[in-house]
């Protein structure tokens, strides 16, 4: 059997809103991120994974911010169709793990239910999703309390 590894990335900045989405999840918060679609960092980051572990570009090529269709996305959406662009290709997900990076807002009270939403949406259980978060320990921007970043490793196999 063949696997691949992949590894993701990304970071929004934030912007005035009363929410954040992150894995799938609203989160209030005093600021919102800003993107082009909901700006789920956790979300975007393991698609980027995804594809980059089949070999299929990256986020930008497959949904580019240009597209207006993309404009306000539930990224939970783009998920999905990253997941049926892998499986077109001969893969499956084996498991993800996620990592946010933001000092605010707490995440993890919600890790659970952004890992039966992350589960859910690619047919996975939900012990093959993992989501934790850190700190900076206020260094950079996101220590500085201006964004979050999320990192994303996926194991996919070929069938």
């Amino acid at each position: 059997m063949k696997f691949h590894i992949g590894q993701g990335a990304d970071a929004h900045a934030f912007c005035k809103g009363d929410h954040v989405v992150l894995g799938g999840v609203r989160i209030p918060h005093e600021r919102g991120l800003a993107a082009h679609s909901d700006g789920d960092v956790a979300l975007h980051a393991l698609c980027d994974a995804l594809l980059g572990a089949a070999a299929l570009g990256d986020l930008g090529r497959h949904f580019p911010s240009s597209d207006q269709k993309w404009a306000n996305a539930d990224s939970r959406d783009l998920l999905r169709e990253t997941d049926d662009l892998i499986k077109h290709a001969g893969w499956s997900v084996v498991n993800a793990d996620i990592t946010l990076v933001c000092e605010q807002p707490k995440i993890a009270p919600h890790t659970e239910l952004m890992r039966v939403n992350i589960a859910a949406d690619l047919g996975l259980d939900e012990q093959d999703v993992s989501v934790k978060a850190t700190t900076t320990d206020g260094l950079g921007f996101c220590g500085r309390g201006e964004g979050i970043a999320a990192m994303a490793v996926v194991l996919i196999k070929a069938w």
